[in-house]
C-alpha cells in the first residue's frame, strides 16, 4: 500500500515556530558587546539572560507537553507564539539588564510549551518517512535559525544596534501565527491529568541545578566568595543548589514511578527512558548541546570582549560553523540506511572531540584563519549530525500518542545543556583565567604589590586590551609596568581559552561511552513511527 503525502505547507509553520526560538537564543552572544554597553553589565550577566530562557524552558516543558495533550497542541501552540511575541517586545525595549532576563524567562514560558508542541504537530500532519523528514526539516530549522541570527544580528548589530535583531521576531511571530492556521486541527484529550507535584519537584530540581551552575563563578566554586548572597558555614551556596537539585531529580523519578504504579498520569511517561538505548541517546544530547553551548559562548566571547571586534566580525568567524551545522543536521538522515544510529554517534563525538583539540592547538587572536574556520567546520559537522539523529532515535522509539512526552524530554533535555553548558563555559573560563593572571602575578618581580593593589584583582574577568589599558592609565604604573599587564592579560586569555578547548573535547570523548549504546539498527529497520 502506497503512502499517503501530504502538503509540506503544514510543515512550515512548524519549522517557523522551531526558529523563533533558535533565531532568539542564538541572538543573545551575537548581541553580548551591544548589550554590555547598553546597560553596563560583564559579559557574564548577558549569559544571564541565555541561562533564564533555557532554564524556564528546561523546568517547564513537561507541564507544557500535559497542556498539549489536555487542551490540543494547535491550540497552544498559537497561545505561546502570541505570549513569545509580545516577550520580543519587551526584550526590544529593554531599559535595563533586569528587563532583558526578564523577557528572556517569559521566552522561556512560551517556549516551554511551543517545543512539546512541534512534535506533536509533526505526528498529527505526518506519519512514515514524511515523519522523519519533518523531524529532520525540524533540526535543520534550528541550526539555520542560527545561521541567520549570527548573520542578521552580526550586521544589524555593528551597523545599527542589537535591538532590531529581537524586533524581527516581533514580526516572524506575528507571520507564525497566521501560518498556525495551515495546520491540522487537532482535540486535546481533557481526561490527562496534571501531576501538580511532579511539576513542582521537576521544576524546582532544573531551576537550582541551572542557577547553581550559573552562579559558580560569582558566588563561588567551593568557599563563599564576598558577592554571594549568604553562604553555608563559609561555604558558597552555588554547589549546594546543584547538590539539592539533583536530589529534588530523584525525588520526582521516584514519585512519577509511584504514580504511575497507582494507574495516574505521570508527568512525564518513564517509558519513554525505559531502555538502555533511549537513555543513551539523552545523555548523548545532553553532551552535545552542551558542547554547542560552550563553543557559541566562547567564541563570541573571545572575538568581541577580548578582541573588541564587531558582532558581524562575530557572524562572519562564526558563519562557516553554522552553515555546517545547517548541512550536516539536513543531510545525515540520508546515510540512515548505510549507517547505524550507533556509529554515527560515535563517528560524531570522536569529530567534535578532535575537533575542539585541533582548536585548542591552532587557536590564536585571528579567529578568520584557516585552520581555526577548519576546525569549526570539523565541530559543526559532529554536532550537527548528532542533534538531528539522537532526536530521531527517541522519536522512533515511542508510540505517536507520547510524541508530545518525547518533545518535553527533548527539551528539557536540550535547554538544561544549554542553561548548564553556558553557565560552565563562563565559570571555567574566568576560573582558569584568574589561575593564569594570578600565577605570572605571584612571579613577575616587574608588577610589585603595590601596583596589583590598585587593580581590582577580586575580579578579574574577560577585558580587552583596550580597556585594561584604561584601567591602568589610572594607576602609578610605570610604562614598562603597564606593558608587562598587558602582556600578562594577553597570553592568560589565550591559555584559559586553549585549556577549555581541551576540557570541552575531554567531555566528547567521555560521551563516546554512551553513543556506543545506542540502537545498532541494520538498514532498514528503524521504525517509521
Amino acid at each position: 500500500m502506497a503512502e499517503t503525502k501530504n502538503s509540506w505547507i503544514p510543515m512550515i509553520a512548524i519549522a517557523f515556530g522551531q526558529s523563533i526560538m533558535s533565531f532568539n537564543v542564538a541572538s543573545l552572544p551575537v548581541a553580548m558587546r551591544g548589550m554590555v554597553e547598553s546597560f553596563g553589565v560583564a559579559p557574564t550577566v548577558v549569559a544571564t539572560g541565555i541561562v533564564a530562557y533555557s532554564m524556564i524552558v528546561a523546568g517547564f516543558v513537561m507541564l507544557g507537553a500535559k497542556l498539549v495533550q489536555r487542551f490540543g497542541a494547535l491550540r497552544v501552540f498559537r497561545l505561546a507564539v502570541i505570549v513569545f511575541g509580545s516577550a520580543q517586545v519587551l526584550m526590544t525595549m529593554s531599559p535595563n539588564a533586569t528587563a532583558m532576563i526578564t523577557a528572556q524567562a517569559i521566552c522561556g514560558a512560551a517556549g516551554a510549551v511551543i517545543v512539546p508542541s512541534l512534535v506533536a504537530l509533526i505526528a498529527e500532519n505526518y506519519t512514515g518517512t514524511q515523519q522523519a523528514k519533518a523531524l529532520g526539516a525540524l533540526g535543520s530549522a534550528r541550526a539555520g535559525a542560527g545561521v541567520l541570527a549570527f548573520l542578521i544580528g552580526g550586521i544589524l548589530g555593528t551597523y545599527i544596534g542589537w535591538r532590531p535583531v529581537f524586533g524581527i521576531l516581533i514580526v516572524v511571530s506575528a507571520l507564525v501565527f497566521v501560518l498556525s492556521f495551515k495546520l491540522k486541527p487537532d482535540h486535546g484529550r481533557p481526561d490527562v491529568q496534571i501531576d501538580g507535584i511532579g511539576v513542582l519537584l521537576a521544576a524546582t530540581a532544573i531551576i537550582l541545578i541551572s542557577f547553581g551552575f550559573n552562579n559558580l563563578n560569582g558566588w563561588g566554586i567551593a568557599l563563599a566568595r564576598p558577592s554571594a548572597p549568604f553562604n553555608i558555614v563559609g561555604l558558597s551556596p552555588a554547589p549546594a543548589m546543584i547538590l539539592v537539585g539533583i536530589v529534588l531529580g530523584q525525588a520526582f523519578f521516584l514519585w512519577t514511578r509511584r504514580r504511575e504504579a497507582t494507574g495516574r498520569t505521570p508527568l512525564l511517561p518513564l517509558s519513554v527512558l525505559e531502555s538502555p538505548q533511549e537513555r543513551a541517546a539523552v545523555y548523548a544530547m545532553f553532551s552535545v548541546v552542551a558542547l554547542e553551548a560552550m563553543l557559541n559562548f566562547s567564541v563570541p566571547l573571545y572575538i568581541q570582549i577580548v578582541q573588541g571586534r564587531s558582532a558581524l566580525a562575530t557572524a562572519v568567524a562564526m558563519l562557516p560553523f553554522n552553515l555546517t551545522v545547517f548541512f550536516a543536521a539536513m543531510f545525515i538522515v540520508r546515510f540512515y540506511d548505510r549507517l547505524t544510529p550507533r556509529r554515527i554517534g560515535v563517528l560524531g563525538f570522536g569529530l567534535c572531540a578532535t575537533a575542539l583539540l585541533w582548536l585548542a592547538f591552532v587557536v590564536h587572536n585571528d579567529w578568520s584563519s584557516v585552520p581555526v574556520l577548519f576546525g569549526l567546520v570539523l565541530f559543526g559537522i559532529g554536532q550537527g549530525s548528532l542533534v538531528t539523529l539522537l532526536f530521531n532515535v527517541l522519536v522512533t522509539s515511542s508510540p505517536k500518542e507520547l510524541a508530545g512526552d518525547v518533545g518535553s524530554l527533548r527539551g528539557t533535555t536540550n535547554n538544561l545543556a544549554a542553561a548548564v553548558g553556558t553557565a560552565v563555559a563562563g565559570a571555567l573560563l574566568v576560573g582558569l583565567l584568574s589561575s593564569a593572571v594570578l600565577r605570572q602575578l605571584t612571579q613577575n618581580p616587574t608588577l610589585p604589590i603595590e601596583i596589583q593593589s590598585e587593580v581590582n584583582l577580586d575580579n578579574i574577568t574577560f577585558v580587552s586590551n583596550d580597556h585594561l589599558k584604561d584601567v591602568i592609565a589610572r594607576t602609578s604604573a610605570s610604562p614598562e609596568q603597564k606593558a608587562e599587564a598587558l602582556r600578562i592579560n594577553t597570553e592568560s586569555r589565550l591559555l584559559a581559552l586553549k585549556i577549555g578547548f581541551c576540557i570541552m573535547a575531554g567531555l566528547a570523548l567521555l560521551t563516546m561511552l554512551p553513543a556506543s549504546r545506542l540502537p545498532a539498527y541494520r538498514p532498514g529497520e528503524i521504525p517509521a513511527d
